[in-house]
């Protein structure tokens, strides 16, 4: 299900995600010899997690806590990657349309076994139309799954099965090169039919309405105040887990989060731009980069910009570096294409060392296109185009774009900032002349980016139209060859560049400040971001 930010993306996780400074362990990492005897983490989050529903939540609060307290057949481990949790090991059939999961010994936080019906139950449940998950849609690879969402077929036609409590079997509609670490988003986790049943509409609202088969038990849920969790004793890793208490204090605004963290009563809070700024040489400061990218979509019938040299103009003009150095400070990084460096192909590589270099900023170039443009549209005087914004605080970008673009290019530009629901409705509709859009991988595939600007796809709001590119995207759906795949969404990927459907500005990003005696966090670019299984503290008591 492709969504845009006007609600919660569907935050699939990938065959592979990004092994950089960005993603990953964060402040401080190594090994956990000298850790502190008294292991208790302090940090706050910027919400209340609606749910730990895992069929039903569809935040990132929800989805971090649940990433600690409840673990599916995989999770990413400490580099980003898909390693076996509940599932020991898998095998694929040589078609990559069945896999055997084999489950180890593990068990929830009341004792009892985790079995494969655990899993086969939760899916089905989440598929339900009666259980109306907006999320149903990521466990569409499995067979029969859409079909079973949309009252088409029976529950028992879908492809999961619990052959027995330790082996699950899995049956895939086509190929699916990521889907591994699909089973590690939180739609894919187990959960209990008996406790499920006994707490009906009351399950997991409450620390005991529900059970846990995470590296962390949630032991206290103070609403819209704090969340507690506590090493598991059940956990069949347990080994791994050095924190014994983890508090989270729900603090919204980002002022008072930085001022628990500089009087020592909080080791991780979140910052916003300005307190980014602030902090940034800290070495306390850390970024991290997500897998989402802010671009500007063109409206290709506006006559103007129905030119590409034109459209090519425009973006060639944008300063990206100083942007996100002078303006934005959150740890965003500068976009030159489309697919973010977080992003994997199906050959295991990053996806963006292999793909084109993008659009980098050229002045001079600039304006020799958008004359030959103009040449081509017999454009005498150049017209005040309107850019459509938001009207947060991602209104800054569209200001620095306008001022680019006056400097560079001598090009007049009206912000013209709307709501989200406005600002949607308005590009629905066809009605910008240019807009600032923003998308998050639906899961860690090229295709989660590139496919959006197919002829048919709803987002594609600005006409683009390119039959080649239709093709390269048609043909890479479900294409068992990895290496022929990767190179065709690359090459799809230099057709809308080359004929800029789009202007990438900026891969955006998080920043804050955590305590350098606070190690190994690991932050996911994409899905649950928090994962607090390898975390521990070294050097705390000499504070």
């Amino acid at each position: 299900m492709n969504k845009r930010f006007r609600v919660v993306t569907a935050f699939l996780l990938s065959f592979s995600l990004v092994l950089s400074a960005c993603g990953g362990v964060q402040s401080g990492s190594g090994e956990d010899s000298g850790a502190d005897k008294v292991q208790k983490l302090s940090m706050t989050i910027p919400g209340e997690p609606p749910t730990m529903d895992s069929a039903k939540a569809t935040d990132v609060m929800s989805f971090d806590i649940l990433n600690n307290v409840k673990e599916g057949l995989y999770r990413l481990d400490k580099d980003n990657k898909p390693e076996p949790a509940i599932a020991s090991g898998v095998d694929i059939s040589e078609d990559k349309k069945t896999y055997i999961f084999n489950l180890r010994e593990a068990k929830w936080s009341d004792e009892e076994p985790v079995r494969a019906q655990d899993f086969e139950y939760a899916w089905k449940r989440a598929l339900n139309p009666k259980t109306a998950s907006e999320y149903a849609n990521i466990l569409f690879p499995v067979k029969n799954a859409e079909a079973y969402n949309s009252g088409d077929v029976s529950a028992d036609k879908v492809g999961v099965e619990a052959v027995d409590e330790k082996t699950l079997k899995v049956e895939l509609e086509e190929p699916t090169s990521y889907f591994l670490s699909l089973t590690s988003f939180v739609t894919y986790m187990p959960q209990r039919k008996d406790i499920v049943e006994k707490h009906g509409k009351k399950y997991a609202q409450e620390v005991d309405k529900m059970v846990y088969n995470g590296p962390f038990d949630l032991s206290k849920w103070q609403h819209e105040q704090e969340l507690n969790l506590k090493k598991s004793e059940t956990y069949w890793d347990r080994n791994a887990v050095k924190l014994t208490d983890v508090t989270m204090n729900i603090v919204k605004d980002s002022s008072t989060g930085v001022n628990l963290y500089t009087s020592d009563q909080t080791d991780i809070t979140e910052l916003d731009s300005a307190l980014a700024d602030a902090f940034k040489k800290s070495a306390e400061y850390t970024p991290v980069t997500q897998s989402r990218n802010y671009f500007l979509q063109f409206n290709t019938k506006n006559e103007f910009l129905s030119n590409e040299k034109v459209r090519k103009a425009i973006s060639y003009a944008i300063d990206r570096e100083t942007l996100i150095k002078e303006v934005l400070k959150n740890g965003s990084k500068p976009a030159y294409a489309l697919v973010p460096p977080t992003i994997y192909s199906s050959d295991n590589k990053i996806f963006r060392k292999e793909g084109t270099k993008g659009h980098q900023y050229n002045p001079s170039e600039a304006k020799r296109l958008l004359k030959e443009g103009m040449d081509e549209l017999e454009f005498t005087e150049k017209p005040t185009l309107t850019l459509l914004s938001y009207d947060d605080h991602r209104k800054q970008a569209a200001v620095y774009i306008q001022e680019q673009l006056k400097i560079n290019l001598g090009m007049d530009v009206k912000i013209d900032p709307q709501p989200m629901k406005q600002k949607i409705d308005r590009e629905d509709n066809g009605d910008f002349v240019v807009t600032l859009a923003g998308w998050k991988a639906d899961y860690n595939d090229p295709m989660s980016f590139l496919e959006i600007f197919s002829s048919d796809h709803p987002i594609n709001v600005g006409f683009w139209e390119n039959k080649k590119y239709d093709q390269l995207i048609e043909k890479s759906r479900g294409n068992s060859d990895y290496d022929k795949r990767s190179a065709d969404m690359v090459g799809a990927e230099k057709i809308v560049l080359e004929e800029a459907a789009l202007a990438p500005i900026y891969y955006a990003g998080k920043a804050y400040l955590q305590k350098q005696y606070v190690k190994d966090v690991v932050r996911h670019p994409i899905g649950a971001e928090l994962s607090l299984k390898w975390a521990y503290l070294k050097g705390k008591g000499e504070k």
